[in-house]
């Protein structure tokens, strides 16, 4: 599998060296970033590889992915038979979802007409829905081996490769389980429910052939992975220039890609995910959709750099959702670069240093949008199955 792309062979390369000198709000911050040097070029952006790595114990195979995209969409996988993956990740919004936060069980509708049935005692998700699209992906950066099994997955990164992110929103209260069964009880509960199924022991069987019993929790995840590792996008038009195609993007999008290393977007977005799989503290001002403010998983506000790609199709943006466009995201970095905290939560000291690196400037925020727009790609795989073997509905309460 080739990982890393090679670069233009026309040798275009944007260099950019800018001096940064930003109040930081605190004198100690001013100090550290004083005379800082931001120095970005094109070498550490890529193209994304144009195949998958699969995990070592979980090879792709067509039985295997067919049974993969069913439970993805059926809704039997939850603890009230009313949610499947594909309620939150849906095709039409690059398998993410259209909500600042997501509305799961015991939730009807979808995209923005999506809302709890009542009465109703379940909150809202926690975070924003991030798009399955490209997780095949996740923690392929320029500089480190890539292993697909331990592959960074969520917001807080607190799962590793694809299979056991699949699990964890079954096991999920507001997610996919609900109160009918316990956390640790749940997933013995949806492996009993697929052995009834006469359809899905047959499904199973042919995806892992030669076990005693193929329907089981291990199995369940490597299915789900193995069908999610065929959603990728990686022909964008960014993708292709990077792959030696010069007219693939415009005069003005080369300004723009320009503009985005030149401002120091690049520090975090990086690689061929434009992302550096990090966790950074940037003061993003909480969803009001959950009364608590979410801190994250090592209670600083850190949270992982997302990637930029397909944003066309998956606002809203940042881990609470809280930004409906990209000129939102664009003005919030501005904001933050001069010192500015939106989460009254999150002290200065709490802050990823590299903020306060940034050069963003007001009038480049529409010209590295329109680089932005050159990451995306529509021709990914956006297939649901007509119907699913437990006989539910597919994609769960979505009408």
């Amino acid at each position: 599998m080739k990982l890393f792309a090679s670069r233009p062979s026309y040798g275009l390369i944007l260099s950019v060296v800018c001096a940064v000198f930003v109040s930081c709000g605190t004198e100690n911050q001013s100090l550290k970033s004083r005379d800082r040097k931001i120095s970005e070029s094109i070498d550490v952006l890529g193209a994304l590889p144009e195949s998958v790595l699969d995990p070592a114990d979980n090879p792709t195979s067509p039985e295997k992915v067919a049974l993969g995209r069913f439970l993805f969409y059926d809704p039997i996988l939850s603890g009230n038979r009313d949610v499947a993956c594909a309620t939150c990740h849906q095709p039409d919004f690059n398998y993410a979802e259209f909500l600042e936060t997501s509305i799961g069980v015991n939730g009807s509708g979808s995209g923005s007409k999506r809302q709890f049935r009542l009465p109703n005692t379940i909150p809202f998700a926690k975070r924003n829905s991030q798009s399955v699209l490209n997780a095949a992906f996740n923690g392929l950066t320029n500089d480190r081996p890539y292993d697909p099994a331990q592959a960074p997955m969520f917001w807080d990164m607190r799962a590793k490769g694809l299979e056991e992110q699949a699990l964890l929103p079954i096991k999920t209260l507001e997610e996919m389980r609900g109160h009918a069964f316990t956390e640790e009880a749940v997933l013995d509960e949806v492996i009993a429910r697929l052995r009834r199924i006469s359809e899905y022991r047959t499904l199973f069987s042919a995806a892992f052939p030669g076990e005693t019993e193929p329907v089981r929790i291990q199995n369940l995840a490597k299915a789900i992975a193995a069908f999610e590792r065929t959603l990728v996008a990686t022909n964008s038009r960014f993708d292709q220039y990077m792959r030696g195609d010069s007219s693939a993007l415009s005069i003005s999008e080369k300004d723009g890609l320009n503009l985005f290393l030149k401002a120091g977007c690049a520090k975090c977005h990086n690689g061929p995910m434009f992302s550096d799989f990090k966790l950074h503290a940037l003061g993003v001002p909480d969803t009001e959709n959950r009364k608590e403010s979410d801190a994250g998983i090592n209670n600083d506000y850190a949270f992982r750099t997302p990637t930029l790609r397909n944003l066309r199709f998956t606002a809203p943006y940042m881990h609470s959702g809280k930004f409906q466009t990209l000129d939102q995201v664009l003005l919030f970095y501005e904001d933050i670069a001069g010192g500015k905290i939106e989460n009254p939560h999150v002290t200065a000291g709490q802050m990823d240093p590299l903020v306060y690196e940034l050069d963003l400037k007001f009038k480049d925020i529409s010209g590295i949008v329109e680089f932005l727009n050159t990451l995306n790609d529509d021709t990914f795989d956006k297939t649901v199955p007509t119907r699913v073997p437990s006989g539910l509905k597919v994609k769960g309460n979505v009408e």
